[in-house]
C-alpha cells in the first residue's frame, strides 16, 4: 500500500467529468468512463428491467429474440414488379394519403409534411391549386394513414398516394409482401415538402412513363431481383444503403437494364429514364427501405419479443413498434437532426427529424453500417472514426450480426441486427440513424443530412407496456 502513493497514478473515473477535469488540471492520468445508471436512474424503469430478467421469462424473451432475428436475417426479399398504389396496397383507398412515422393529423403535421400533402392533392387532381388542398386537407375528407400499417414504407415525408406507383417486394422466405413509391431523386421533390409546378410534372411524369417502363420491364424478369444479395454487393463496395447509394443503383440500374431496352416504349422514353436514374445516386434508396421492411415485417406479432420492427418519424413524432407488442406504436417528439447544412442554410432552418427510411437501420445498414461505408461522412458529418464507432457500438444493442450482410473494414462482421428495447434502455444506449435534412417550411426541400437518435421516451414507454403484458 505504502509505494501507492510513490508511482504515478492511472485513475478511472466513472460517472461526473468534472472530478476527472480537477484531476487532469493536476496532471494526473484519468480515464473518464461515462456511466449511468439503467434506465437513467428511473425507479419504475428498473424494477420492469428486473422484472424482465427473472429466470423464466428472461427465457421466454431470449428464445422469442432469437427468433425473430432468424426470420429478420432468413428474409429474403425479391424484387418481383412495380404497380400503381391503389392496385397493390392494401388497404390503400381513393381519397387517401399515406404518410411516414406514426398516426397524425392535419392539425399536428409539420411544414415539409404539409407541403407534399397538398402537392399530392394537386397532383392527384382533388384540388387545383394549393389553397384548395390545404382547405381539403383541413377538411376531414382526405384520409391520412401510416405507411407502416399498409405493408408499406415512404422517404421522408413519405406521402404516397393512389396514382403513383410503387415497388412489390416479396419476402420469398415468409410470403409477406411490402411496398414503397419511387425515387424522385434529390432537392426539390415532394418527399422533401417542395410542391410548386416543376414537382407535380416530375410526378406526372413518373406516373405516365417512369413506372409503366419499370412495371413492363419486370415482366420479363421472370425471378425477380434479389435484393438481399444485391444489398450485401452494395455494402461491400462503399455504401450503407441508407444516404449512400452510389454502388446499389449502379447494381439495380445494371440489373434493370435488359428489361427496360425490351419494353414497347420509345428510344427517347427510355433516353430520359437512363438520365434520370443517372440525376441521382438516391434511385435505389427506397428500394432498401421495401428490402428492409419486407424483412422486419416477418418478425411481427411474435409473443415476448423485445425486437424492434420499426422505426419512424412524421417530423412531429417518432414512433417505434416492437413484435411482442404487435401493431402499437410507441412514441416521442422528433429531434433535429445535427449535420451538415447546404450552403445559405442553417441548422434553425431545419425540419425536425422526419421518414420511414429509418426502417434501414431498423434492419442494421445506414447508421448501423457506416463503417461499410466512410466516404459518407463527407454528407452527415462526423469522422471515419466515428463511422467505424457507430457500427461497433450497435453491437452493444442488438441480438446479434447478419451473417448475410457484412461489413469488409471490420473483418466482415455481420451488421448489427435485432434492436432489444431492453438494452437500449438498460445501457441508455440510443440506435444511431444517419438522415437527409427537410427545410422546416413547406415547399423548399433537402437542405442537409447528418446524424440523429430517436427519443428515449419512445424506449421507455414500450418497455413499460412489455412489462404490463407479459407481467404474470
Amino acid at each position: 500500500m505504502s509505494n501507492l502513493f510513490n508511482q504515478p497514478l492511472n485513475i478511472i473515473n466513472i460517472g461526473l467529468a468534472r472530478f476527472a477535469e480537477d484531476l487532469i488540471k493536476q496532471s494526473a492520468k484519468v480515464y473518464q468512463l461515462d456511466w449511468q445508471p439503467a434506465g437513467g436512474g428511473n425507479l419504475p424503469l428498473i424494477e420492469t428491467l428486473t422484472y424482465l430478467e427473472q429466470t423464466e421469462i428472461a427465457q421466454k424473451i431470449d428464445l422469442a429474440n432469437q427468433e425473430a432475428f432468424q426470420r429478420i436475417t432468413q428474409a429474403s426479399p425479391v424484387l418481383i414488379g412495380y404497380g400503381k398504389a391503389k392496385e397493390v396496397i392494401p388497404g390503400m383507398q381513393d381519397k387517401m394519403l399515406l404518410h411516414a412515422g406514426p398516426p397524425i393529423n392535419w392539425e399536428k403535421m409539420n411544414g415539409p409534411m404539409r407541403g407534399a400533402i397538398t402537392g399530392a392533392i394537386v397532383f392527384e387532381g382533388w384540388a387545383k391549386n394549393l389553397t384548395q388542398a390545404e382547405e381539403l386537407a383541413a377538411s376531414g375528407e382526405i384520409k391520412f394513414s401510416p405507411c407502416h400499417e399498409h405493408q408499406a414504407v415512404g422517404s421522408m415525408t413519405g406521402v404516397t398516394s393512389p396514382s403513383m406507383y410503387v415497388h412489390i417486394v416479396e419476402n420469398k422466405t415468409h410470403g409477406n409482401f411490402a411496398f414503397t413509391n419511387l425515387s424522385e431523386q434529390l432537392a426539390k421533390i415532394l418527399r422533401m415538402g417542395a410542391n410548386d409546378q416543376s414537382v407535380i410534372d416530375r410526378l406526372n411524369w413518373m406516373r405516365d412513363i417512369l413506372g409503366p417502363m419499370l412495371a413492363e420491364a419486370m415482366t420479363f424478369c421472370d425471378d425477380g431481383i434479389d435484393l438481399r444479395l444485391m444489398l450485401s454487393q452494395a455494402l461491400h463496395m462503399g455504401d450503407e444503403c441508407h444516404n449512400r447509394n452510389i454502388a446499389g443503383t449502379v447494381l439495380l440500374n445494371q440489373k434493370l437494364t435488359p428489361y427496360i431496352l425490351e419494353t414497347h416504349f420509345s428510344n427517347k422514353d427510355k433516353k430520359d429514364v437512363f438520365n434520370f436514374i443517372a440525376s441521382s445516386d438516391y434511385f435505389s434508396g427506397p428500394t432498401w427501405m421495401v428490402c428492409c421492411k419486407a424483412a422486419l415485417d416477418a418478425a411481427q406479432g411474435i409473443p415476448y419479443s423485445t425486437v424492434l420492427t420499426t422505426m419512424a418519424r412524421n417530423g412531429t413524432e417518432f414512433g417505434i413498434r416492437v413484435a411482442g407488442l404487435q401493431n402499437q406504436w410507441f412514441t416521442g417528439p422528433a429531434q433535429q437532426v445535427i449535420g451538415p447544412m447546404f450552403a445559405g442554410y442553417k441548422p434553425e432552418d431545419s425540419g425536425l427529424d422526419v421518414g420511414d427510411s429509418a426502417i434501414t437501420e431498423t434492419y442494421g445498414i445506414g447508421g448501423f453500417a457506416m463503417a461499410a461505408a466512410p466516404a459518407i461522412v463527407s454528407l452527415v458529418g462526423g469522422t471515419v472514426k466515428d463511422a467505424i464507432r457507430y457500427s461497433k457500438t450497435m453491437n452493444q444493442i442488438t441480438v446479434g450480426n447478419n451473417p448475410n450482410i457484412t461489413i469488409p473494414s471490420l473483418n466482415f462482421m455481420g451488421i448489427p441486427t435485432g434492436i432489444d428495447i431492453r438494452k437500449v434502455v438498460e445501457n441508455n444506449l440510443l440506435p444511431v440513424i444517419n438522415t437527409a435534412i427537410a427545410h422546416k417550411d413547406a415547399g423548399i426541400g433537402m437542405i442537409g443530412a447528418g446524424i440523429v437518435h430517436p427519443p428515449m421516451e419512445a424506449f421507455q414507454k414500450a418497455l413499460f407496456a412489455f412489462g404490463q403484458t407479459y407481467a404474470k
